[in-house]
């Protein structure tokens, strides 16, 4: 990634400006976490109600120490998974500098450390955190290729930083005192905190502390229809796995060898794809409910709300 590009990010965002950079979950877009216009600006931008909050960047664990109370167990967490996809809910020191826009005037706000080169560079570069949401419309389906940006959000600055690496959001977890609840599946699986953890216990609690849990969400322009087992004329297909389903449109296989981390990885970007297709909706084969089939499940169910009659029983 050249300098010049990373500098650029800087200035602008030292502006008040928005930029849209790269994480090894999904592109985020965006502004200084301390700055109340620019985060008004996100908010405006996404058409993202204010009761959605966002999650704050960092480029180190000290620079999070500044700002946030850390329990024993978020240590414990931060230690194994930062940097990677893992958003703690931590309490905002009073002496902290964030905008109250962030979190919707609560004190707990999400925080992560992306485990991407161009990200860590971009951070280790300012003086305040990044208040950072997908780089999406409000409710529409993440980015995790430059290419399927929103011809609305083409206009602010990007970095392209290629194909995101994961593909699937960060997993929002608020520590508790016999282990930790997670408020938003993601690319951090349930199965891998308690590889590194057996003692824990885990609960899965949506919250609207945390982002990502509006009942539609995650979802593309076109209806879908989930867990098919057959495929209507008019319809493309986002297939995983070898079986007999096929479309006379389009077929997308998220993972011909049902290897979840790829099907996470290709997940958004296909599903970007079948959506600029010329059809009347997108069929989705059945995904294992197990590590990230459980966050691809759940990005699929939130797509379908209000869909329900296409559901598949």
């Amino acid at each position: 990634m050249h300098q010049k590009t990373i500098d650029e990010a800087k200035k602008r965002l030292f502006n008040g400006q928005l930029v849209i950079f790269p994480t090894e979950t999904v592109y985020g877009i965006g502004a200084n976490a301390n700055n109340l216009q620019a985060i008004e600006l996100i908010y405006e931008i996404k058409e993202r109600p204010i009761s959605n909050p966002l999650i704050c960047h960092f480029a180190n664990l000290n620079q999070i120490e500044k700002d946030f109370i850390l329990k024993e167990k978020d240590y414990e967490l931060a230690s194994v998974f930062w940097p990677g996809p893992l958003t703690l809910i931590l309490e905002k020191k009073q002496s902290s500098q964030i905008s109250h826009l962030v979190s919707n005037n609560q004190k707990l706000v999400g925080c992560r450390i992306p485990n991407n080169k161009i990200a860590l560079n971009l951070l280790s570069i300012l003086d305040f955190p990044l208040a950072a949401p997908s780089a999406n419309i409000a409710t529409r389906t993440s980015t995790t290729s430059i290419k399927d940006l929103d011809d609305n959000l083409k206009k602010i600055f990007y970095i392209d930083g290629g194909a995101s690496v994961l593909g699937l959001e960060s997993t929002v977890i608020q520590t508790t005192s016999d282990g930790c609840k997670i408020l938003r599946l993601g690319s951090l699986t349930i199965e891998e905190i308690k590889n590194k953890f057996s003692h824990y216990i885990i609960n899965i609690n949506g919250s609207k502390i945390s982002p990502g849990n509006q009942k539609k969400h995650y979802s593309p322009v076109k209806p879908i229809r989930i867990n098919v087992d057959y495929v209507k004329e008019n319809e493309t297909l986002l297939n995983y796995g070898k079986n007999k389903l096929n479309s006379n449109i389009k077929n997308m296989n998220l993972s011909k060898d049902e290897d979840l981390i790829e099907a996470s990885h290709n997940f958004y970007h296909y599903l970007n794809i079948l959506d600029k297709t010329d059809c009347a909706s997108i069929a989705v084969a059945p995904i294992p409910e197990v590590g990230l089939g459980k966050t691809i499940n759940d990005r699929l169910k939130r797509a379908t709300y209000k869909d329900k009659k296409l559901f598949n029983n």
